[in-house]
């Protein structure tokens, strides 16, 4: 039976078309006109598809065409006319109730913005979540700004600290965490930090240079006025530091380097990647990309071509699902700053558009992003996330003593990454994949350090001073990456577990009479609790998720392992009032069996949450067996920042990640057959060339 044509895949981010329809539908379904204008639209994204609706659209719908995802069956697959519609899912916020609701939306074909009004969407479902605050929105913050600065109280305050130019003024909402009961979610709360300028006509001084102390001020976000407020201490601002600025040039008071010469990356016959809509292809590896405004990127769908096997998979989904950042200072304000970046705020929504600055070099295939604004419009960010080949060094090498011949071959990796700015900092994530199997994950950590003032002579321990009435506090920063795994695993089977490797050095017997034996020793993780695990480089600690079904030409269990990289657990008490929300940071890694709705580690709505009993560590009290399931990995890596002189004014990037590395996976390594460059047939020659020298010869590598 002829399969009818499909617009968009199932794993296919929605299409602006669709985000203004989904909108539609919500707002046309509102009891009343006050209801439909006190809808404001947090968040519209996917549905998450079934993996066989997914394994469906893949095997018959959409090239490659890979008709071996569906099980065999007697008589045939029965091959569908088409697949389910796409559904929607919308955060909304009524501004007049104080509610958050859930719906989901039915999507037809949508092929352009609605037309006339009318709309082409079904609602499926909707719910009031009570007693929860959903992320804040930028629009909301340009609002809170405005409010304080035009609070009178505010205003004699900053007289009194010789500022009367509200526009020097800079407010920064954080939302309010969760400390005690005058935080809780009946009201949308928000508690600025202050800061201020000291050039009304330079756009782009660095703000962040003078933190205004002293002043209590909290906003109720849902009215958008202050409640609270109070002057409580006289802090004077710290004197305009002359290295503050950071831009190029005279424009930061100084002279950019004069000699360093240009470097180009040019690629003559275009990359090495194929690009299908979402669908990537590069180096035996394909997989597809998406993009949410809370989670920013999404790598769908990785499998690795190996030769007669054919197409091996590897993982569903692999994301960036949180992060909190938790500072070690226990003075006012800074003790509060414990922010959850994607689900107070949102990562996706805070991403870059590289059209205004992009890092990387070469080839590059840029894709958009679409999000719902506030008041339900839809927003791209142009250029959003970049996918491009980059040369890494020595992939091997091997130079024979006997003979003098010497074989190497260089590394190319295929980079698919992201940068937002929360605030004064910037996270740039990544996942790099490499030829010989190698997936990494890399967040980098730059943009500006968030500052506090001291009085004259005043000395913090809980931070480092950068400038003369300026430091800045010491703070950690945490991630968790999600990873849906599916080793060697079609749509459909279970068969992943994970044990866990560590070394042990053998005890002196007969068994090492030299006393220098080791050995690596494996504990499968049979349950939940038995699966809450930190790292430990002393035993060379990782981790193995393993196909318990399907052998290599040795008889071992094919796998990949997780290889943690530098990593940390937090500098706090166990009662530190942060950990409520953030228990799943206790430990670096979880491993549950995969459920749909188990997707954030401190639950859907962690802004202003008090209640323990949500998220993660909720989850695996269940103490669900993982000894052959659909094995979903939650990895928690951070770094603790002690920052230094040398972070300032801006923090040059820490990098901070892990591997997921093939662990009898392959029979042999598959670098094996990178071609040499001198006879590159594959892959395509990157080519990095200086402007010529005097005796004309071209530098090239």
């Amino acid at each position: 039976m002829m399969v009818r044509a499909q617009t968009s895949h199932p794993l296919d981010p929605l299409s602006a078309a669709e985000i203004s329809v989904a909108v539609a539908t919500v707002r046309a379904a509102g009891a009343t006109p006050e209801v439909r204008d006190s809808m404001r639209f947090v968040e519209v994204v996917r549905v998450e598809p079934d993996k066989q609706v997914v394994a469906l659209a893949d095997a018959y719908f959409f090239p490659p065409f890979q008709p071996s995802l569906i099980p065999r069956t007697k008589g045939g697959p029965i091959i569908p006319t088409k697949l389910p519609p796409r559904r929607a899912r919308l955060v909304v916020y009524n501004k007049r109730s104080n509610e958050t609701s859930i719906w989901v939306v039915e999507l037809s074909e949508v092929h352009a913005a609605t037309r006339g009004g009318h709309h082409r969407g079904k609602v499926i479902s909707s719910k009031v979540v009570p007693d929860v605050q959903p992320p804040m929105d930028a629009v909301e913050y340009a609002e809170c700004e405005a409010v304080v600065k035009d609070f009178p109280p505010f205003r004699e305050a900053m007289k009194k600290r010789g500022i009367e130019d509200m526009d020097l003024v800079m407010v920064d909402p954080w939302c309010v965490g969760y400390h005690s009961d005058a935080d809780a979610p009946s009201r949308r709360l928000a508690k600025p930090l202050i800061f201020c300028r000291t050039e009304s006509d330079c756009p782009i001084e660095n703000g962040y240079a003078r933190p205004v102390e002293g002043i209590h001020v909290l906003v109720d976000m849902q009215n958008m006025v202050v409640i609270e407020f109070e002057d409580r201490k006289l802090v004077h601002l710290p004197p305009a530091d002359p290295l503050r600025n950071y831009t190029a040039g005279e424009t930061r008071g100084g002279v950019d380097r004069s000699d360093i010469k240009p470097l180009q990356i040019v690629q003559p016959e275009g990359p090495s990647f194929r690009v299908n809509g979402h669908f990537v292809e590069w180096q035996k590896w394909n997989f597809r990309i998406g993009f949410t405004p809370r989670e920013g990127l999404i790598i769908y769908s990785v499998a690795y071509v190996d030769g007669s096997r054919g197409r091996r998979p590897v993982a569903h989904r692999l994301s960036f699902v949180e992060m909190v950042v938790p500072y070690g200072d226990p003075n006012d304000p800074h003790y509060r700053k414990n922010a959850f970046d994607a689900g107070e705020d949102g990562l996706g929504k805070n991403a870059h558009s590289l059209k205004k600055g992009c890092d990387c070099l070469g080839y590059i295939k840029y894709f958009d992003a679409h999000f719902t604004n506030f008041a339900g419009g839809v927003d791209t960010i142009e250029n959003c996330v970049c996918l491009h080949e980059e040369d890494h060094g020595i992939l091997w090498k091997h130079q024979d003593w006997r003979t003098g011949l010497a074989e190497v071959r260089r590394s190319r990796r295929l980079s698919v990454s992201f940068i937002c700015t929360v605030a004064n900092y910037e996270y740039a994530f990544f996942w790099h994949f490499y030829q010989d199997g190698k997936i990494e994950a890399e967040v980098k950590l730059t943009g500006i350090l968030s500052l506090g003032a001291l009085q004259p002579g005043e000395v913090r321990k809980y931070g480092t001073i950068i400038a003369p009435g300026l430091y800045a506090p010491v703070h950690q920063h945490f991630f968790v990456a999600r990873m849906d795994m599916a080793v060697d695993c079609k749509p459909g089977e279970a068969h992943n577990q994970v044990v866990e490797m560590n070394v042990k050095v053998e005890e002196p017997g007969k068994n090492n009479v030299h006393n220098n034996a080791f050995y690596a020793e494996e504990e499968l993780l049979k349950s939940e609790l038995q699966a809450m695990r930190g790292c430990n480089p002393l035993t060379a600690r990782h981790w193995i998720i393993r196909n318990t079904r399907t052998v290599n030409r040795t008889g071992q269990l094919t796998g990949y392992k997780l290889v943690p990289g530098s990593n940390c657990l937090p500098l706090a008490g166990s009662e530190a009032k942060f950990l409520r929300r953030a228990a799943f940071l206790k430990h670096n890694l979880w491993v549950t069996p995969y459920a749909h709705d188990e997707m954030y580690p401190g639950g859907e709505f962690p802004n202003q949450n008090p209640r323990v009993g949500e998220g993660l560590a909720t989850w695996v009290k269940q103490n669900r067996s993982l000894e052959e399931t659909d094995i979903v990995l939650w990895y928690v890596f951070g770094v603790t920042h002690i920052p230094r002189l040398e972070d300032w004014p801006v923090m040059p990037v820490d990098r901070i990640g892990f591997m997921l590395m093939p662990h009898g996976f392959f029979n042999c390594s598959p670098a094996v057959d990178v071609p040499p460059n001198e006879s590159d047939l594959d892959l395509k020659d990157t080519v990095i060339a200086e402007k010529p020298v005097q005796n004309g010869l071209l530098a090239k590598l």
